[in-house]
């Protein structure tokens, strides 16, 4: 791999060695000019005398403003890229940020404004793609839903021993739906314009486990929900985070065998915690598991394999994140960033 080469110091080094060639150039030029002079005088004294007002004069001045003009030249090099780095800067910023982020030039140097434009030109087609392909799938979920329906009403009629086996795999494949939806909504960042909403975590919690409840307890499974010291409301949109913690839920309910119990855990602070009777997730599997070109290898039975990677969507979305902890069987919704 080649070494990277900084301009900056490029052009330090090479204005230095312009001016160390100008200097010695302009040395020659006038001991060759006074050489004649200095051999005319008769008088060694008067000679050095004369070689030591050059020396004084002449070759003192030079030397003493080498290093002056080196650092002159070295921040005059730094103010001109400055405007690089402070571009460089609020990119960095902007990592949370998947859309419409471009480049401000308006300081940029004139030489480097055809480069900023190229690539700002270049993230506005990235852009319009991911928009392009997320509306597409939009549309596609949006218009299998009324076949799915058609198909749900004519398996309610049928009387088959397949039925029940042909409605289960029917509600999972409206569930991705469903999933595919909310994954493009809040991809295409339609969260933007509605999370002005101040939301208590703990009305969503109760919500959530009143809807799972029923379901819970007829697969022989206790949900319940616990506050945990004081919960912070934060900023956001109510039906997205439902629907992370939701996903939550069913993957806690998934994974508990019968008998066991799920909870969900409000507080201490902007946070969720939903504990299930699983073997729990360590931080590197999770990471994994929210990665969207891995979900069809992690996908369940019953879903659609979409879940954790929705709820990380969810969470960046709204400036949080979701993670586990070493040795405990809790999945955390951490909203600290949305208070």
């Amino acid at each position: 791999m080649s070494r990277r080469r900084s301009i900056a110091r490029r052009l330090f080094i090479g204005l230095s060695i312009v001016g160390v060639v100008g200097a010695t150039l302009l040395l020659i030029f006038i001991i060759r000019e006074h050489q004649q002079s200095f051999s005319a005088l008769g008088d060694p004294n008067a000679a050095r005398h004369a070689f030591r007002e050059l020396f004084e004069h002449v070759l003192v001045p030079i030397l003493l403003l080498i290093f002056p003009m080196g650092i002159a030249s070295f921040i005059v090099i730094r103010r001109a890229l400055e405007p690089l780095s402070t571009a460089a800067a609020q990119l960095q910023v902007m990592e949370g940020h998947e859309r419409d982020v471009m480049i401000d030039h308006a300081a940029f140097p004139t030489e480097a404004v055809p480069f900023a434009q190229a690539v700002n030109g270049l993230l506005a087609q990235l852009d319009q793609a991911a928009r392009n392909h997320e509306a597409f799938a939009a549309d596609v979920a949006h218009e299998l839903r009324t076949p799915l329906a058609v198909m749900a009403l004519e398996l309610d009629a049928l009387d088959h021993p397949d039925a029940p086996r042909l409605r289960a795999e029917l509600l999972s494949m409206r569930r991705l739906i469903d999933q595919l939806m909310l994954l493009a909504r809040v991809d295409a960042q339609s969260l933007a314009h509605s999370m002005r909403d101040t939301l208590r975590l703990e009305e969503i919690g109760a919500d959530i486990v009143s809807l799972l409840a029923p379901g819970a307890i007829g697969a022989d499974k206790i949900l319940s929900l616990t506050r945990v010291g004081e919960a912070t409301p934060i900023t956001g949109q109510r039906e997205t985070v439902a629907a992370a913690l939701r996903n939550l839920v069913e993957n806690a309910l998934r994974v508990t065998p019968a008998g066991g119990a799920v909870t969900v855990l409000v507080g201490p602070g902007p946070r969720l915690r939903v504990k299930d009777g699983g073997t729990g997730l360590t931080p590197d599997r999770l990471q994994q598991l929210v990665q969207r070109h891995h979900r069809a290898d992690h996908a369940s039975r019953e879903g659609a394999g979409l879940g954790l990677a929705i709820v990380a969507r969810i969470m960046a979305a709204h400036g949080g994140r979701l993670h586990s902890v070493p040795g405990s069987q809790e999945l955390i919704l951490d909203f600290t960033s949305a208070t």
